[in-house]
């Protein structure tokens, strides 16, 4: 396994941590773990977790943003009246739950519809970054933490 993380562990972590950020049901967690465990650099490690897993959800505002009428129409079955209800309530308080784009179930669908719904990119990176860079760090701190009070 030793032989695995030195030649794949960050290409992996990236390639995971991306995956598990689309609509895709994978977590990337254990492995950002695992490679915590066996002394990978933790800045290094969470710095790839963050960028696969932003990048995925990026891709996934990328498919609302550009099959947003698609979306609405003829799966979401919006019509004008209610788009233009949920663009404003969402411009107005619903682009800061794109902070929650880490959780499990419904990170994904909020990055799908931050797109359908046109929340701009700079403001959909800060939020949705933070939000991973955070659960990331969480997990690498907790994990250091633990494995330090276990070693000790």
């Amino acid at each position: 396994m030793h032989d695995w993380f030195a030649g794949y562990g960050y290409y992996s972590l990236f390639l995971l941590s991306f995956l598990a950020s689309t609509l895709i049901p994978l977590g990337s967690e254990w492995l950002l773990v695992a490679m915590l465990l066996a002394h990978y650099d933790p800045l290094k490690v969470v710095a790839v977790a963050t960028a696969g897993n932003y990048l995925g959800a990026l891709s996934t505002y990328w498919i609302g943003l550009y099959g947003g009428d698609f979306l609405k129409v003829r799966v979401l079955r919006m019509d004008e009246q209610s788009t233009q209800k949920a663009e404003r309530f969402y411009q107005r308080f619903g682009s800061y739950s794109l902070l929650l784009s880490f959780l499990p179930v419904i990170g994904d669908p909020l990055c799908l519809v931050g797109g359908v719904l046109r929340v701009g990119f700079l403001r959909f990176t800060l939020l949705v970054a933070s939000g991973k860079l955070a659960r990331y760090a969480a997990v690498a701190w907790m994990t250091i933490g633990l494995g330090a009070k276990v070693g000790a």
